[in-house]
């Protein structure tokens, strides 16, 4: 995963969205497709979730996602915790070893997340203003440097199911283990800001 991401600027991230929670209203694990912006396509599924998880604690649950290319073979895993507050996951390799965390900070009049590398040091802040809900800009010390995106995606998609699709656009000079960790800032994001009840 992280060597398709070395020259990869621009991702988009669609939830497919899921027949029997649109109509029955329960809550099922979620799936993505990740497109890269040389044509690779990636699947991501949520694991780990039980059927009173996700319907009792919603967009709180713990959950593992797991990136797989086209051969079902893993590249990257998104694991999360189950907290109230101060949501968080941390992104690791197929063999476990931890390329870095996002960790959501307390604020009252925007959101904030911080992503720190594998030993703890702050890389980025993500912030999303209040009166942006569906942007979330990437800073570093140097400025802005890319912006989480969530797309419109049709009035009955979007008002059937909780069916997301999210744009991730970095600079070019963010090493590609960032990129993966950033990437998977977005499926917290949408756990936490648009899951029902989100």
């Amino acid at each position: 995963m992280v060597k398709e991401l070395q020259a990869c600027n621009q991702v988009l991230v669609t939830q497919k969205k899921e027949m029997f929670e649109a109509f029955t209203g329960y809550e099922t694990q979620n799936r993505y497709e990740v497109h890269l912006e040389d044509g690779v396509t990636l699947h991501a599924a949520e694991v780990g979730s039980g059927f009173l998880s996700r319907n009792f604690l919603n967009q709180m649950r713990p959950f593992e996602v797991l990136v797989a290319d086209g051969s079902d073979k893993v590249c990257m895993k998104v694991t999360r915790p189950f907290r109230f507050i101060f949501h968080e996951v941390k992104v690791s390799n197929p063999a476990g070893v931890v390329l870095g965390r996002v960790v959501r900070r307390f604020r009252v009049l925007n959101r904030l997340y911080e992503v720190k590398d594998a030993e703890g040091q702050t890389l980025f802040q993500i912030k999303g203003p209040i009166f942006k809900p569906w942007t979330f800009y990437i800073e570093n010390a140097q400025g802005e440097v890319g912006v989480i995106t969530k797309k419109w995606s049709g009035f009955f998609k979007e008002a059937l199911t909780d069916a997301d699709n999210f744009g991730l656009k970095l600079g070019c000079e963010i090493p590609a283990d960032q990129k993966a960790v950033l990437l998977g800032a977005v499926f917290l994001i949408d756990f936490v800001h648009f899951e029902s009840g989100g």
